[in-house]
């Protein structure tokens, strides 16, 4: 099968489907998720080995798009009233889940400490690629605008997957090569962070820079934009760092030095995430493997939903001491339980290094994504807007007042 074909299909098939599901009051992308998946199971050995060396770049491409987007719509007034709770999110739930998973997977699968650690670490990483348009969806129809509620959910998932992959990453080398470096943790976090923040703020500030001075074509500002985005994720990739975060803070540093031109560019960033999204989810899909999902058995599911209650604790924990209502927190507790890609991303690089117990952890990252991205975003779709207040626009206000004046 060419490489033509199958991207026609993941196209033509991820719409249609999404359409469907939309039908059946269901988020689309669900339907695009079981797109990939049914690609993968009928037609997985006559796939293109080109597929899946695009696919990574395909997937990093649209959520730069989705995380651009989000960069675009967040000011520093909106972060300022998210405060404490978002940055409390961004560690407490994570660190809950990944600490709670390593016990219960030495206590069901056996395995030692340090395979546990990175095997719970990887299925804690909240996945960006669902929570994030959600979040744009709803702060759009203004739903949780006046705690910002959607913000501190944007906030906090964009380091807890930081937090996630770097344990994994320090549990795996230990794994690997038998080398114990706790202290690591103290300065690799802070350091990932800061390397990827502060060379996305900097490409902020030369974009706002240039597009104050140049009046340049929208579409060369968007290539613009996407160039350097993908240039600060391959720097990011080698330096270790949190490029992503970087990514969305070029778009809010953008939104606080150039307003009309990041309003400009958010909109026709939707325009483009519309296609984009069915490549990153068709795609996340094709990296499920059923089979594989089904050998982690009852036990993996039981371990994931531990590790998902554990983790409630952490959002309910961490917004205790907020102004958020009980409904406003039992929705972060929805909001941060998909999980798609980094354990998609991730799920077999303990098996690719030799970790005895790889094919276990390749399992239960397949069942996750199964399990967790489905009924969090079924979650979203069925609860958000009745945990969530939205403001009632002036306009109409007015024009109530004005009906019941005599």
């Amino acid at each position: 099968m060419s490489l033509g074909i199958v991207f026609f299909c993941v196209l033509f098939f991820g719409l249609y489907a999404s359409k469907l599901v939309n039908l059946l009051r269901l988020p689309g992308v669900l339907g695009m998720v079981f797109v990939g998946i049914a690609l993968g199971y009928y037609v997985g050995d006559a796939l293109p080995p080109s597929l899946e060396e695009g696919a990574g770049f395909l997937k990093t491409l649209a959520l730069i798009i989705i995380l651009l987007k989000a960069g675009l719509g967040i000011s520093r007034a909106t972060l300022s009233r998210a405060g404490l709770p978002a940055l409390l999110m961004t560690f407490i739930p994570c660190l809950f889940e990944g600490i709670a998973l390593s016990f219960v997977l030495q206590a069901l699968f056996d395995f030692d400490v340090v395979v546990a650690g990175l095997t719970g670490f990887m299925l804690a990483a909240v996945s960006p690629a669902v929570v994030v348009p959600s979040m744009l969806e709803l702060k759009a129809e203004g739903y949780g605008s006046e705690r910002e509620v959607p913000t501190i959910v944007l906030a906090g998932a964009s380091v807890d997957d930081v937090i996630a992959i770097t344990l994994f990453s320090l549990c795996l080398g230990m794994a690997t090569t038998g080398d114990v470096a706790w202290h690591a943790v103290a300065w690799q976090i802070p350091v990932s962070i800061i390397t990827g923040l502060l060379p996305g703020l900097a490409l902020g500030l030369l974009l706002a820079w240039v597009f104050k001075r140049y009046n340049l074509p929208l579409v060369e500002k968007i290539l613009l934009m996407l160039t350097l985005a993908v240039l600060l994720v391959e720097f990011g990739h080698w330096i270790n760092a949190a490029a992503l975060l970087g990514v969305m803070a070029m778009g809010f540093i953008l939104l606080e030095k150039a307003e009309q031109q990041a309003t400009e560019l958010s909109s026709l960033f939707g325009h483009i995430w519309y296609f984009a999204q069915i490549a990153l989810f068709v795609l996340i899909g094709l990296s499920v493997d059923v089979g594989v999902a089904i050998g982690a058995g009852a036990t993996g599911l039981l371990a994931i939903m531990l590790g998902l209650v554990a983790r409630s604790i952490g959002v309910l924990l961490a917004t205790q001491f907020s102004s958020l209502t009980f409904k406003e927190r039992l929705f972060c507790v929805i909001a941060y339980s998909p999980k798609a890609t980094v354990q998609a991303a991730l799920g077999g690089v303990a098996l690719a290094a030799g970790v005895p117990e790889g094919e276990i952890i390749l399992a239960l990252a397949v069942m996750a994504i199964i399990f967790t991205a489905p009924m969090g975003l079924i979650g979203l779709n069925l609860f958000a807007r009745k945990l969530l207040t939205t403001a009632r626009p002036a306009t109409q206000a007015s024009q109530g007042s004005e009906k019941r004046a005599p």
